[in-house]
């Protein structure tokens, strides 16, 4: 899990996605990466969990796993950071907030 989203162009083709799926062409279009290594990004998504894939004829089309929120709270949680990620101790008395 933590491989798939420590790249920065599985990180855009994640963005890409979130408002609505898209074919391979769309993506593409927003992401100009060579297609042999946008087919090997989207593949580790899928792997991941991240991303489900559709064939339409011979487009396919790709989408945001409706579960990816919770397989990512999951691999954090299952990395220990579950406690940081629901409620981080003593933030109220100790956290500044940040310069704008």
């Amino acid at each position: 899990m933590f491989g798939a989203l420590s790249d920065p162009v599985r990180l855009r083709i994640l963005a890409v996605l979130a408002d609505a799926g898209r074919c391979v062409c769309d993506i593409r279009s927003e992401v100009p990466i060579a297609a042999n290594l946008l087919s090997y990004h989207l593949r580790v998504l899928r792997e991941a969990g991240l991303v489900e894939a559709s064939r339409r004829g011979r487009w396919i089309d790709y989408r945001l796993a409706p579960d990816a929120a919770g397989v990512v709270a999951g691999s954090l949680a299952a990395a220990g950071f579950a406690a940081a990620v629901e409620q981080p101790s003593g933030c109220a008395d100790t956290c500044v907030e940040p310069r704008r």
